[in-house]
């Protein structure tokens, strides 16, 4: 049996979902009213459900997304949240907190959220046997590791494919609660790594003045969705339920026609859902919001990854400056540019500037600011005025089951038999005198152009067939009613047969690969203190939330490294690295105070809070 490989989707709302689907989405993930990482990506039930209805049509599941991590009040209404969710048709829900499987919930599948930092194939195996269906990787890992976690266990795996990255490891940032109370863990992240920080080296001296020393590229790994099946990924997860919706049309079309590219030359993996999709735009990621992309660690470590200069879009690379002619730039490949473009550069101080193009005419660009920029310098576009308003039109992405139709004549009249390219049938009876045409003429192609016409329908008819024993006469509008009746009837199959799994999850007490849990595994509730009490944990640290340490807590552990982006690591960069830095570095931002701890076995850096004291490792 083939596997089936899925593109998964972000559904800000309603009509993000929709076109979403459109555009080629095998499955969708989506927020509910509450209890979802994105607290500014939140919808009504209602919403849910009419999402749910559309995406069925198309075999595409809807997952919602309760990751945050709970305390002991919500406990009760996330559980009511999940019967309502459930008796919508929700297939499944993306949870952090394990005070999840602790609720008397129904059947409902349950994926293990990436906040619950889901990095080693023993905490995977662990995770399958207590019911989980899929874990979402992080982010962090490489080809090699996915593979030995497929290895160990048979649970589904997912991993992003395309999006904005976290620098930290998800579920374990803590700077926006320790700055601001604003916890990322609860679905309210203040981005304090977009921040511009000054790098200061243990001497005391400025290294780097006021640079985004935190913030890094997009994540890019549609040319490994190959490596990475093989590996053993099923769902390739696109990042963004704060992106408009622009940006989702754009990644799912792009990485739709990535992943057919591949099932086409595979006879062991299948598309995941039904129809097939039609586009009035050339897809490309960078067309849309990205801050230059990097595939992170799925390579191992190699090239460097921040994005230092902003951390804002950067578009686009369009081509170098070549001068500026009176009130406008002359640009490479400037013919490219539209009206009402959008343009950025690095100007001399390496910071990020926009220009916005008034007038784009015989390669010039005027802009509506004219600034000093340096002859040489990288202009891109950050906003394609011409692709988005092609992009946002609602036919630009228009997604079609295939059907064929079989008009026979019966004792009575006639009936008209839909097939979907699932199997699905309706059959609509029409009771009619069975006439003969004028002059004995057939009809035949004149009833083929009728049911040819599929219009607003999510079908195509791609085969038609008329078996008359006679040329019989129907009237057009007779045709055209039991085209439309044929197709509603189909589509209300299609739901009717449309299959949710269920598993309904049994208490377990088999041993959970650690017996000591720090503040890191956010335990923020009495039930989830109770699901790992019952697997064998002895000592549980309350979540960072419950119990910070005002200015001595360690806020962020992350894979990236700062040592690294400048070429000062002792383990890559031992043979060209003429002076070692001097630690502690700290990372200053206003009154915001960092230390970084370099940890080079595991190959990670810790972010602690200006009073936390530390052993600085030898290199």
């Amino acid at each position: 049996m083939k596997k089936k490989i899925e593109i998964l989707a972000p559904a800000k709302d309603l009509i993000h979902g929709i076109a979403a689907v459109n555009s080629g989405a095998d499955a969708l993930y989506v927020g509910a009213p509450q209890f979802g990482a994105r607290s500014n990506a939140t919808n009504s039930i209602e919403d849910v459900a009419a999402l749910v209805q559309y995406a069925h049509l198309y075999n595409v599941p809807v997952f919602v997304v309760m990751n945050t991590i709970l305390y002991d009040n919500e406990l009760e209404t996330c559980r009511q949240m999940i019967w309502k969710l459930y008796d919508i048709g929700v297939d499944a829900l993306i949870i952090q907190d394990m005070a999840i499987m602790e609720m008397d919930l129904p059947p409902i599948i349950l994926h293990a959220s990436t906040q619950a930092n889901n990095r080693d194939a023993d905490k995977m195996k662990f995770l399958a046997d207590a019911g989980i269906k899929r874990v979402v990787l992080a982010r962090e890992l490489n080809l090699h590791q996915i593979k030995e976690i497929s290895n160990a266990t048979d649970v589904e795996l997912e991993f992003f494919v395309t999006g904005a990255l976290c620098v930290s490891f998800s579920g374990n940032c803590y700077m926006s609660v320790a700055n601001g109370e604003r916890s990322a863990n609860r679905g309210s992240c203040a981005q304090n790594c977009r921040l511009p920080y000054n790098l200061i080296d243990g001497h005391g001296e400025t290294l780097i003045k006021s640079t985004h020393l935190l913030s890094i590229k997009d994540f890019d790994v549609s040319n490994e969705i190959p490596n990475l099946v093989e590996a053993g990924v099923c769902s390739f997860k696109i990042e963004g339920r704060l992106k408009d919706i622009v940006y989702v049309k754009n990644n799912v079309s792009y990485l739709r026609q990535k992943l057919d590219a591949f099932l086409a030359d595979n006879d062991k993996y299948i598309k995941a859902s039904s129809g097939k999709c039609t586009y009035t735009f050339d897809s490309a990621l960078n067309r849309t919001f990205n801050r230059g992309y990097t595939d992170y660690f799925v390579n191992e470590r190699h090239d460097t990854i921040g994005s230092w200069e902003s951390p804002k879009s950067k578009g686009q690379y369009i081509g170098k400056l070549i001068r500026t002619v009176g009130n406008a730039y002359e640009i490479e490949n400037g013919e490219l540019l539209n009206n009402g473009d959008g343009l950025c550069f690095i100007n001399e101080n390496n910071e990020a500037e926009g220009i916005y193009v008034n007038k784009a005419e015989n390669g010039l660009a005027y802009p509506n600011v004219l600034k000093e920029i340096k002859d040489g310098t990288f202009i891109y576009r950050n906003n394609d005025a011409a692709f988005i308003k092609i992009v946002e039109r609602e036919d630009s992405a228009v997604r079609k089951i295939s059907t064929s139709l079989l008009l026979f004549e019966n004792e009575t009249g006639f009936e008209l038999l839909a097939t979907d390219e699932d199997g699905n049938m309706s059959t609509v009876y029409l009771v009619h005198p069975k006439e003969q045409t004028k002059n004995n003429q057939s009809i035949e192609e004149n009833i083929k152009a009728q049911l040819a016409k599929t219009g607003f329908t999510p079908y195509t008819a791609d085969e038609i067939t008329v078996q008359f024993t006679d040329n019989w006469f129907l009237p057009i509008s007779k045709i055209n009613e039991m085209r439309r009746t044929v197709y509603e009837q189909l589509s209300e199959t299609r739901l009717k047969n449309y299959k949710r799994e269920e598993r309904k999850i049994e208490k377990t007490d088999h041993p959970y690969p650690e017996t000591k849990l720090d503040f890191m595994y956010n335990v923020s509730n009495k039930l989830a203190r109770k699901f790992y009490e019952r697997h064998g944990v002895t000592e549980i640290e309350k979540a960072f939330e419950l119990q910070w340490d005002p200015g001595k807590s360690r806020v962020m552990t992350t894979k990236y490294c700062i040592k690294y982006e400048l070429a000062k690591c002792p383990k890559y960069h031992k043979d060209t690295m003429e002076t070692k830095l001097k630690e502690p570095l700290v990372l200053k931002q206003g009154e915001l105070e960092y230390k970084l701890k370099f940890n080079c076995k595991p190959c990670e850096m810790e972010i602690w809070e200006k009073d936390a004291e530390f052993e600085i490792e030898e290199d």
